[in-house]
């Protein structure tokens, strides 16, 4: 009765998890992508700071609008004066107040400073093309972490799985021990055995719950939702098997957002050394205005004075000679031009010798998931056949035990290859920029 009394406890165990984790909310990887886009903190910065360069591209802030600019000063003083005309007129007066008040608008414009405005309006929005690189970096970058942190879950759940099975194994084989030992055709070591054995494996399951627990608050953190929600993800985990190397480097090339940066810094530098040119043409500005002046003077010839009306004029400056500097700043200008040229062959090689070792990677993991499958379905029948041989008698415990473990492994050693096989695929996906957003 003992032994029956164990495998209904067991019976209840799963039976009571099972329930449970249908009770869980179920979280699809595409929910988990589309909580991360609308939470994560890196990405809500990465939006507003392409937000703010697409707020730059404006072509008052690349000087081609005029400013205008209202002013008024209004000067007082009081004073003791004393003036002493040519006549010999001596007019003295204490407290003598003087007032100057003069406001108006003033309008500035440069309509030429030798097209140096259209570089920087160029280069405003090549600035914003590399906000939009960072964004998608970004993006990139961090569903690619929920996609790994999602699949370790689905590994982490089917090694519970495993190890669920194989708790279950264990008390059944306890139940057999006992019961062979009340019968008299097994000694108590056999029962102390199978009892250290089923200890040792609730110890493994309960670290792979924690393992588990663990995965579940990362994954949280990515979302940047609450640490202790809880959920369960999906059973199987699926490799993407038919990815090609050749059509991966050609998609990197054009999506790449790490090349994409390198080739707008290239061209960010460009427009930097047509502004730095700009200087050795004359710059042209105008301006008009309209001002109101009044003096209120208590002692001198005029007692009061009020004018009014436009004024206008343009300025024109040429840079004829500054130490050199113009020179010095062309060429650092045409160095870092040559520079950011050798970035982008820097990227492009490294991009490359990524995306050929991930994808050597990749089709190692495809012939170990084949492999593991395969060695998974025999150590399930190598169990089955012991099973039925253990309870017959006829093998020892020993025995029984390693085809468990074997059976066990097996199934650990599968996942972790299907895990392998897929964080290759989202490597590669990532390097070629074509993750799912």
């Amino acid at each position: 009765m003992a032994h029956i009394k164990i495998l209904f406890q067991s019976l209840i165990l799963v039976l009571f998890c099972f329930v449970k984790s249908n009770a869980q909310e179920v979280l699809s990887l595409e929910s988990a992508v589309k909580i991360a886009l609308e939470n994560n903190y890196e990405i809500k910065i990465a939006t507003n700071n392409l937000s703010i360069e697409q707020v730059n591209v404006a072509i008052g802030n690349a000087g081609m609008l005029p400013t205008l600019t209202a002013n008024v000063l209004d000067n007082n003083s009081t004073q003791n004066s004393t003036q002493i005309r040519q006549d010999g007129t001596i007019i003295t007066l204490n407290n003598a107040k003087n007032n100057n008040l003069v406001y108006g608008v003033r309008l500035d414009w440069t309509i030429f400073d030798g097209l140096r405005m259209f570089a920087r309006l160029n280069q405003l929005k090549e600035l914003q093309k590399m906000g939009e690189a960072q964004l998608k970096l970004t993006l990139i970058t961090r569903i690619s972490d929920v996609n790994a942190a999602y699949y370790d879950l689905v590994q982490q759940q089917q090694q519970l799985a495993a190890l669920d099975t194989t708790i279950v194994i264990s008390n059944q084989r306890l139940a057999l021990a006992q019961n062979r030992f009340t019968i008299g055709k097994a000694s108590k070591l056999e029962v102390l055995n199978a009892q250290v054995d089923l200890n040792t494996d609730q110890v493994a399951l309960l670290r792979q719950k924690e393992l588990y627990a663990n995965g579940k608050i990362l994954l949280n953190q990515l979302l940047a939702r609450d640490v202790t929600t809880d959920f369960k993800v999906i059973d199987e985990l699926q490799v993407d098997s038919l990815l090609i190397l050749s059509e991966l480097k050609s998609l990197a090339e054009k999506q790449n957002p790490q090349l994409q940066a390198q080739v707008i810094n290239k061209k960010i530098a460009e427009l930097q050394l047509k502004q730095i040119k700009a200087a050795r043409y004359p710059t042209i500005r105008v301006n008009t205005g309209y001002n109101f002046n009044e003096s209120i003077a208590s002692l001198g010839f005029v007692a009061q004075f009020q004018a009014r009306g436009f004024n206008y004029g343009f300025n024109a400056t040429l840079n004829l000679f500054d130490g050199f500097a113009q020179n010095r700043n062309e060429k650092i200008a045409k160095i870092q031009i040559e520079n950011s040229k050798l970035s982008i062959d820097q990227q492009n090689l490294a991009l490359n010798s990524q995306l050929s070792s991930s994808y050597q990677t990749y089709l190692t993991n495809l012939e170990l998931i084949i492999l593991e499958e395969k060695n998974e379905e025999i150590a399930k029948q190598n169990l089955n056949i012991t099973l039925d041989k253990f309870r017959i008698g006829t093998i020892t415990t020993l025995e029984f035990r390693t085809a468990q473990l074997n059976y066990v492994n097996a199934k650990v050693r599968f996942s972790n290859a299907q895990f392998q096989g897929k964080l290759s695929e989202i490597a590669l996906k990532e390097l070629a920029g074509t993750i799912t957003l």
